[in-house]
């Protein structure tokens, strides 16, 4: 059987490791026959063997093909091949651990309850998900259709099929000039399987040691070839059970907190509560009636809860209320799947040298997962929300509740999954050909598709008051007076009440690209070192989505209880030339040149953008590279930042204007407390007045084969982006109106803005308070969030990669690879009117990781082969560093680095068959110890609490 025939190169040592490095991955894929790939990899050729020339291919970074693979700007590449080797049974798997990833995203373990808690972003370089542009064969993939945060759009790295793909090719820098809006970051190519031969099955199956996660992998991968024609196909099925925090005995109970308060210690979170906060006795719990707290068993306990003054170390009994260990821990920390996806790709050769190609691959996925238990704190009124205080006649007193509802009242926890069916579909059309056996050109229509439909049980705001509230009996003192039900209230609910009081809401949305290109490239004419390379494009696209949220969610009406929602959509049209030369100077110098011109057609205020780029490759010896290259970038404004017909969201913050006016200081025991840090609602709604982002990208460094098999590189990278899109928080917001209406900063020094400024006036203006009689200061009932253009932010570091294989006559062969990026510095500007803050690197609020090291090491002798993989995280910020101690002068406090090891063992057992045994996270290490993390997980949320994980896999080649 041949699969994928790719031509020797008459090589250097140089071009060798650079052909290695394209067609098998830096992590040196000598092994690909145990793939059913029998194609010999350059670098595992000897001097005596005989060369051949190799044709020319592209490379992500440039459409102008070219035999030397590396050019003036670093490109990583991961195989089919690595990524199983390296035990990932996932291309987002992979993907994650690059060295280059060193941003922060959601992930399964803290996205449960938010707006896209089934998608898997891309964050290269720490500059945002959006940032990260995914292609497919070269083509813009479709966007996730729910945006991230409920606010920006992304692209989901967890809907490729591993099956299908050949390799990925990662820049992890601006590349606008070549493919326009989003490669701010890098690029993201994803390059599928083609001219395959025979078939392949395999069929992997494992779990965790730790208990649950459970997954089976089935794949086909094959194709045929004729004369004229090739036809390759692949299969897979995908599935995995969830993961609940109980189900790991460091996140299964608040006792697990490594930091528990002074004097107090740990207590259970409140799941029955009832507190006065007015009169004598305001602050004070009234007890539970008895057997309230014993009829869950375990599940909640009588608890006397207290509270203690940070500055006086007064200690306050409170009183009781029922109590839990265990309610964070039901909810999932990893997702459960059922996804199917296929891949077809056939090409068809005429008489006259024209090409024809067809690609079609499509995606299934059934998820679920959960957030946990559900609770309610308040009566809900539509169009207004859930009060959480309200005044109750039958305790003359504004009262404070807080009701959760175990998983015996809900009757199990199965009955609080988020649903979540996803199909994606990329079709692709094409001719190619040739011109004067100089010009090869291309032509490609294209459509890709992605719909998302979700579910999720939720409580109904108004079966919620009228079972525990009943009939509203006016207004007192500003609040809406109910009186509570106690009998109800203190008796647990059967599951037939929990879901008499229970609705599903429903949201789903559509993302779509159609697309049009014409790309040519060839050599212009011959200069006296060489030829003129040129490459051209002309591309059309047409870009919309679909976002249909629940009405009952929407910020107009909030008739789900605790529980908001977005809804959005529309579409542009992009219209985009481009041009590149690669000019060859000198013989041993090279200059790459690009431009692009992209022309809009929406609502924004985008018109169209000019980017460029620039590129030196100076090779002064046969093995030694020095590149640079420049480039300008641009990011339109996300549609739904632009097209968001209004989203809603809670959020509990300090009320600055609040502390400070009564005198206190955020941050001290003066502003703590329910009077001061509530829940608040805020709105968002699309901006089109947005701009385009911008940005400048350059990186310079060095390429060394030291040795025919030993080949370093080292690079510096610098990218800076200017008038990048955000969300202004809420907490952001209500910190400016504190000082706006003040004349106070946080540490009560004065505010940098004039109480008449026009950003103060923004700010203000931003705000809406209720009368709240008998506190401080009115109440905020809502904050209106939203996109703005800020101005800054810059990251520069070093990647550096060391490659190395040896043979042994006796031992095997070996081969080394690893891969080490870290960020020198990065700074940070929200508005132009900030101070740029120099050292965001180690602000403690900043959670990526300043440097990430990945390594892997093969092995093989006769039937037998091995790999070790390693990825390092470094240090990130201590959780329980404040704004206090930072203004104090105090050191920040980091956490200690994290590794992850991975390895495998295979023997082929036949001619045709193989078995493989893998174990991830071979020393089951979970996260960085921080005891200052008081919060649940007990860990940051980057990392996974999934642990060490074992499966086998079995494989069959037809020959």
């Amino acid at each position: 059987m041949t699969v994928r025939n790719v031509s020797a190169l008459s090589r250097s040592r140089l071009s060798a490791a650079l052909l290695s490095a394209l067609t098998l991955t830096v992590a040196g894929s000598a092994f690909a026959q145990d793939s059913g790939q029998a194609a010999t990899p350059a670098s595992s050729q000897t001097e005596n063997q005989p060369t051949h020339t190799l044709d020319k291919v592209s490379v992500t970074g440039s459409r102008i093909k070219r035999a030397d693979i590396e050019g003036p700007a670093p490109v990583t590449v991961i195989t089919a091949d690595q990524i199983e080797r390296e035990g990932f049974s996932t291309v987002f798997d992979a993907l994650e651990t690059l060295s280059q990833n060193t941003g922060v995203t959601q992930n399964e373990l803290n996205s449960a309850g938010g707006f896209t808690p089934n998608g898997s972003p891309v964050n290269l370089r720490g500059l945002g998900p959006g940032r990260t542009l995914l292609l497919i064969n070269g083509r813009r993939a479709a966007d996730y259709p729910f945006p991230y945060n409920g606010q920006s759009n992304f692209q989901n790295f967890g809907n490729i099929p591993s099956a299908a793909v050949d390799r990925i090719e990662i820049l992890a820098g601006g590349a606008s000039a070549i493919y326009g809006s989003d490669a701010v970051a890098g690029v993201v190519n994803v390059i599928l399987k083609t001219n395959f031969e025979g078939d392949v099955f395999k069929l992997r199956g494992g779990t965790t040691t730790e208990g649950g996660g459970d997954f089976g992998d089935v794949q086909w991968i094959g194709g045929r070839t004729g004369d004229n024609w090739s036809l390759t196909y692949a299969f897979e099925y995908f599935a995995d059970e969830p993961i609940f925090g109980t189900q790991r005995d460091f996140m299964d109970s608040s006792l697990d907190n490594p930091r528990p308060p002074a004097v107090v210690g740990i207590q259970p979170t409140s799941t029955m509560l009832l507190r006065r906060n007015s009169g004598s006795t305001t602050g004070s719990y009234l007890t539970p009636r008895a057997g309230a707290c014993e009829q869950l068993g375990d599940e909640w306990v009588r608890w006397n809860f207290q509270s203690r003054n940070a500055t006086t170390g007064v200690i306050t009994n409170l009183g009781q209320a029922c109590g839990s260990y265990k309610n964070s821990a039901y909810q999932t920390i990893t997702n459960g799947n059922r996804d199917l996806s296929g891949y077809l790709y056939g090409t068809f050769d005429f008489d006259s040298g024209l090409q024809a190609w067809a690609s079609l691959s499509a995606y299934h996925s059934k998820s679920k997962l959960t957030g946990g238990t559900e609770f309610i704190s308040g009566p809900h009124i539509d169009g207004l929300g859930v009060f959480s205080n309200y005044y109750d006649p039958q305790f003359n007193s504004s009262m404070t509740i807080q009701r959760l509802f175990t998983p015996q009242e809900v009757g199990g926890l199965d009955k609080l999954y988020q649903r979540f069916t996803e199909k994606s579909f990329d079709l692709a059309v094409g001719l190619r050909g040739t011109i004067a056996d100089r010009w090869d050109w291309d032509v490609t229509l294209g459509r890709a598709e992605y719909n998302a439909d979700r579910t999720r049980p939720r409580l109904d705001g108004d079966k919620v008051t009228s079972y525990f509230f009943g009939a509203r009996q006016g207004t007192q003192s500003g609040l809406p007076v109910y009186r509570l039900n106690l009998d109800r209230y203190y008796t647990a609910l059967t599951p037939q009440q929990f879901a008499d009081m229970s609705t599903v809401v429903t949201y789903d949305a559509e993302s779509y690209v159609n697309q049009a290109q014409f790309t040519i490239s060839g050599d212009l004419f011959e200069l006296p070192a060489g030829p003129l390379g040129m490459a051209a494009v002309v591309e059309a696209s047409e870009q919309g989505y679909t976002l249909n949220t629940d009405e009952r969610l929407l910020p107009s009406r909030r008739e789900i209880y605790n529980l908001t929602g977005t809804s959005g959509g529309g579409d542009r049209n992009r219209y985009a030339a481009g041009v590149e030369f690669n000019v060859p100077i000198l013989s041993s110098l090279t200059a790459s040149l690009s431009g692009r011109w992209d022309k809009y057609d929406d609502i924004t205020n985008v018109d169209d953008a000019k980017t460029w780029g620039a590129g030196l490759e100076w090779r002064p010896l046969e093995n030694l590279l020095f590149r640079g290259s420049y480039s300008t970038s641009f990011k339109a404004p996300d549609m739904h930042y632009v097209f968001n017909e209004g989203s809603g969201s809670f959020t509990t913050t300090l009320d600055y204007y609040r502390c400070l006016s009564s005198g206190g200081t955020p941050g001290q025991a003066t502003c703590n407390g329910a009077t001061y840090n509530y829940s608040m609602f805020a709105t968002s709604m699309g901006e089109p007045t947005l701009e385009e982002e911008t940005g400048k990208s350059f990186t310079t460094g060095v390429v060394w084969d030291i040795l025919d098999d030993l080949s370093i590189s080292v690079d510096y990278f610098n990218i800076r982006l200017y008038g990048a899109v955000s969300n202004l928080t809420s907490a952001y917001i209500i910190e400016m109106e504190g000082g706006c209406r003040t004349g106070l900063d946080r540490n009560r020094q004065p505010f940098k803005f004039e109480a008449g400024s026009a950003f103060c006036q923004e700010i203000l203006g931003r705000v809406t308070r209720d009368p709240a009689p008998g506190e401080p200061t009115d109440r905020v009932s809502n904050i209106r969030s939203g996109p703005v253009n800020t101005a800054y932010n810059r990251v520069n570091g070093i990647d550096a990669t060391i490659n190395y294989r040896f043979d042994t006559d006796r031992l095997g062969t070996f081969n080394t690879q690893l891969a080490w990026t870290h960020t020198l510095a990065e700074e940070y500007q929200q508005f132009a009117t900030d101070k740029v803050d120099e050292d965001y690197r180690d602000y403690y609020g900043n959670y990526n990781f300043r440097s990430r090291i990945r390594g892997s090491a093969a092995w093989r002798k006769d039937d037998w082969s091995a790999n070790l993989f390693m990825v390092r995280y470094g240090s990130v910020p201590a959780w329980g560093i404040s704004d206090a101690r930072a203004a104090k002068g105090q050191s920040y406090g980091r956490t200690g680095p994290y590794f992850v090891w991975n390895a495998n063992v295979s023997k082929r057992i036949t001619d045709k068959a193989k078995l493989t045994l893998f174990v991830n996270n071979i020393f089951n290490n979970f996260h960085p110890k921080d005891d200052t993390y008081n919060s649940y997980p007990y860990f940051w949320r980057a990392f996974s609490p999934v642990g060490r994980e074992i499966s086998a896999q079995f494989e069959y080649t037809f020959r």
